[in-house]
């Protein structure tokens, strides 16, 4: 399976790469013809720092963020986020503020949760949500549903790779989208094509990696 793996650059920073593998994989919510790895991206510092500048350039003079909240493993670039929100120069809205960076766990039945120590960094705060990809929209979907339980108001969402540009009315910020990846394809499992031709899949995956059959 690696051995069709692809670099694709991104078109918003030459400095950031991702690994993207053809085949027919199984998400938690649909089925979809490419995988799109993005290990480099999370853990590599270098491009890591480069994903959150980029980011943070969408943000700076526009959005007040007292809070991150990283999905998916993200959690070092939301580090450098907030690191580049917080030394932004004169006139960005961040500047030298304390920007929270924190991240949900799920409880047994599958909720996103926060403990009671976290709760204050979401209630009444302008949060900023980062994700790893946003295909469907579901996750993000629950994602903001949960903040707004916890009482936080979300100003935006940022996503390593997107397909769709917007949630909740909530434009989504991204490194890579379908015009880096314009045969990138998702089903419902149900309208897969490749199931319907019997060909098996390669791979179950989520945003923190895959599992070959």
């Amino acid at each position: 399976m690696e051995s069709r793996a692809q670099l694709i650059t991104s078109s918003k920073s030459r400095k950031i790469s991702i690994k993207v593998i053809p085949g027919h994989f199984a998400t938690n919510h649909s089925h979809i013809n490419k995988y799109i790895d993005m290990t480099s991206v999370k853990c590599g510092y270098s491009m890591a720092l480069e994903a959150a500048r980029s980011l943070a350039e969408r943000f700076a003079y526009t959005t007040p963020v007292d809070t991150i909240i990283c999905m998916d493993g993200c959690e070092m670039i939301g580090g450098f986020l907030a690191s580049e929100l917080s030394r932004n120069g004169v006139g960005g809205l961040n500047k030298n503020a304390e920007i929270s960076v924190i991240s949900p766990e799920y409880n047994t039945n599958g909720q996103m949760i926060f403990r009671d120590n976290l709760q204050p960094m979401i209630w009444n705060k302008n949060t900023l949500l980062l994700v790893a990809s946003a295909t469907t929209g579901k996750s993000i979907n629950r994602s903001l549903e949960c903040i707004q339980y916890y009482g936080g108001n979300t100003v935006g969402i940022c996503a390593l790779f997107s397909a769709i540009d917007s949630m909740a009315g909530i434009p989504i910020e991204n490194i890579f989208d379908k015009n880096d990846l314009p045969d990138y394809l998702t089903y419902a499992p149900k309208d897969c094509p490749e199931c319907k031709r019997k060909v098996r899949i390669d791979a179950i995956v989520n945003s923190f990696g895959y599992s070959k059959f």
